[in-house]
């Protein structure tokens, strides 16, 4: 039996984001190993993975920070797991995984190497910031990428962004697909609830993901619209960009943001609102909108990469430039003014998430170009 290695960042990721291509995967033969931090033997997300008939790994991988000591432990440790299982097929994905990953199977010979580019992360969000630490990941991308026989990126502007900065040499093959893909028989439409608009985010509370601008636009219009509702899930990140708790608990205290914590199913969050909010500064593309337009909700998100082609401006929602509080509310004040727009906006978000973003459609892409039939 051929086997086939999935590296993740975090193991939460193993079955959230990619829990249909692994299906996919199984039902095409193949033995199927995961690995990622955090799997600790005993713990319930490796017994879940386990009962999946999944192979399950450990590794001494840190998914933030750039200790290079850290770093290089996690690389030997996966050429030892290479090595030692022997995969026909790597995949990994997220910034060190990608990396890591990459030069790994390099080195224990693996025939096939896949790469997949899930966004660009947290160091090329500001260069004048944190120039010297892109420069620094740009490398390690350029010499991982060499490495590997194709990179998936999820949208077109991070292949072009690759490309243009020599990250992405022109002999390595690349291919687009569509984000992670949504179920949209999980993901089914969801009646709107009754009354003022809701309005939800759901994501890590990062600046990037424009989690202040949509507090600021949110205090705005309450302060004129006190029935309108603005909910955020997720959870503060380890992440230098992370939001402070006291900004939290202070939006919380004023009435400007109800917080739902971390959610392990976000359905009934999703079900709970009439328009879903996403000001993030840059994305692969989001996976939290996907589900959103599944379940048939219009969209507020920004002209940027990754989230810019889930949206067709004024036919499933609206784009609004990065980090403006001023066009965000614009938008979201559309919504209060014409609640029709809410439902029209809405059923035209399910059909594009049927139409491309089905995660079967996404994965049969994947499959084929890996050579996997």
């Amino acid at each position: 039996m051929m086997k086939f290695l999935l590296i993740g960042g975090f193991a939460e990721s193993l079955m959230g984001f990619r829990g249909a291509l692994i299906s996919a995967l199984q039902a095409r033969g193949l033995q199927l190993h995961v690995a990622a931090p955090g799997l600790e033997p005993g713990l319930q997300i490796r017994l879940e993975l386990e009962r999946r008939g999944l192979t399950v790994h450990d590794i001494p991988l840190r998914r933030t920070g750039a200790n290079p000591l850290s770093d290089l432990r996690a690389l030997l440790a996966l050429v030892a797991l290479m090595r030692r299982i022997q995969p026909d097929w790597v995949l990994g994905y997220t910034v060190k995984p990608v990396i890591y990953g990459s030069l790994a199977a390099w080195v224990a010979g693996v025939p096939y190497r896949y790469a997949l580019i899930t966004g660009l992360g947290y160091v090329f969000q500001n260069h004048e910031r944190r120039g010297r630490l892109q420069a620094l990941v740009q490398r390690l991308y350029r010499l991982s990428l060499g490495r590997v026989h194709k990179v998936f990126f999820q949208n077109p502007d991070d292949e072009g962004l690759f490309r243009r900065r020599g990250i992405l040499m022109a002999a390595t093959p690349s291919c687009v697909v569509n984000g992670s893909g949504v179920d949209v028989d999980r993901f089914s439409p969801a009646g709107l609830p009754p009354g003022p608009p809701r309005f939800l985010l759901i994501a890590r509370l990062l600046g990037d993901k424009g989690v202040r601008e949509y507090a600021q636009a949110a205090r705005r219009i309450r302060n004129r619209h006190p029935d309108v509702q603005f909910a955020v899930a997720g959870w503060i990140d380890t992440n230098p960009d992370a939001i402070e708790d006291a900004e939290l608990e202070a939006w919380m205290a004023d009435g400007t943001l109800s917080y739902l914590g971390r959610l392990s199913d976000v359905r009934s969050a999703i079900a709970a609102c009439s328009v879903y909010v996403l000001p993030s500064y840059r994305e692969g593309t989001p996976r939290t909108v996907l589900e959103a337009m599944a379940m048939g909700r219009a969209v507020i998100t920004t002209d940027a990469p990754g989230c810019r082609e889930t949206v067709m401006h004024g036919e499933n929602g609206f784009l609004v430039p990065v980090r403006s509080v001023e066009a965000l509310e614009h938008a979201m004040n559309r919504f209060i003014a014409d609640p029709a727009l809410i439902v029209r906006m809405g059923r035209r978000a399910r059909e594009i998430a049927e139409e491309k973003y089905d995660v079967h459609k996404v994965n049969a892409v994947m499959l084929r170009e890996m050579g996997i039939v």
